[in-house]
């Protein structure tokens, strides 16, 4: 992995973690959290191809399954306005939090995440996923 692609990594992690100011290895941290869960990050990098109208349909499609998929607890999204330009094409993180690994290993397989991977797919260049635990 080079150099650019684990900033970014580091900085979705930072970022829905709050790892800025409650990282294990910073002085401030108290610990890791009691907070159950597994959160599932999802980078997407469109085709050069892909139309604004396209983009915007697989965004719907994506949030509608935080009401199709029953083990979905939380769902978070938005696009890239980091100005370090250190994004490498990638323009839109969703953020899944499962209660843990079951439920993400429930969600994998499930119809609606299918049917989602197939309407993506045709407009996709690239995609990102880590699993993480929250720890603080």
């Amino acid at each position: 992995m080079n150099r650019g692609m684990l900033l970014v990594l580091v900085t979705v992690l930072a970022i829905s973690t709050g790892c800025a100011s409650t990282c294990p290895r910073c002085p401030s941290a108290k610990g890791t959290s009691a907070e159950p869960g597994l959160r599932h990050v999802v980078l997407f990098k469109f085709k050069d191809a892909a139309t604004p109208e396209q983009v915007r349909t697989i965004e719907e499609a994506f949030c509608a399954l935080e009401d199709k998929v029953e083990v979905i607890q939380d769902f978070e999204w938005g696009t890239d306005v980091g100005v370090e330009g250190l994004d490498q094409g990638f323009t839109h993180c969703f953020i899944v939090t499962f209660a843990g690994e079951a439920g993400r290993d429930a969600y994998l397989p499930h119809p609606e995440h299918k049917a989602f991977g197939k309407l993506l797919g045709p407009h996709l260049d690239k995609v990102l996923v880590i699993d993480f635990k929250p720890q603080r």
